[in-house]
């Protein structure tokens, strides 16, 4: 599969959501996430609530510019078949 979607997500340093959430985009074949860590870059905290509408957890990931949320809507998008076509650019 090849991944197209430019992938963001707003994490922490030891976020255990925010690791499984990583290991889950690896294993459908993301090899670039850009990763912005709001516990060393406040400001983007800012950035973060304002592009997720307001949620305050960690993970938030965007996949092109569809906001997924965090890490439990992550898996039951892929559960659902949605994941791969989404990174895919489908």
């Amino acid at each position: 599969m090849s991944v197209q979607a430019k992938v963001l997500m707003y994490a922490t340093a030891v976020c255990p959501y925010c690791i499984r959430a990583e290991a889950l985009l690896r294993q459908r074949g993301v090899t670039e996430i850009e990763k912005v860590r709001v516990d060393l870059d406040p400001e983007r905290r800012d950035e973060m609530l304002e592009r997720s509408g307001g949620r305050r957890t960690v993970p938030q990931i965007f996949i092109g510019d569809t906001h997924v949320g965090g890490c439990d809507e992550l898996v039951a998008l892929d559960r659902a078949g949605g994941l791969v076509p989404l990174l895919a650019g489908d």
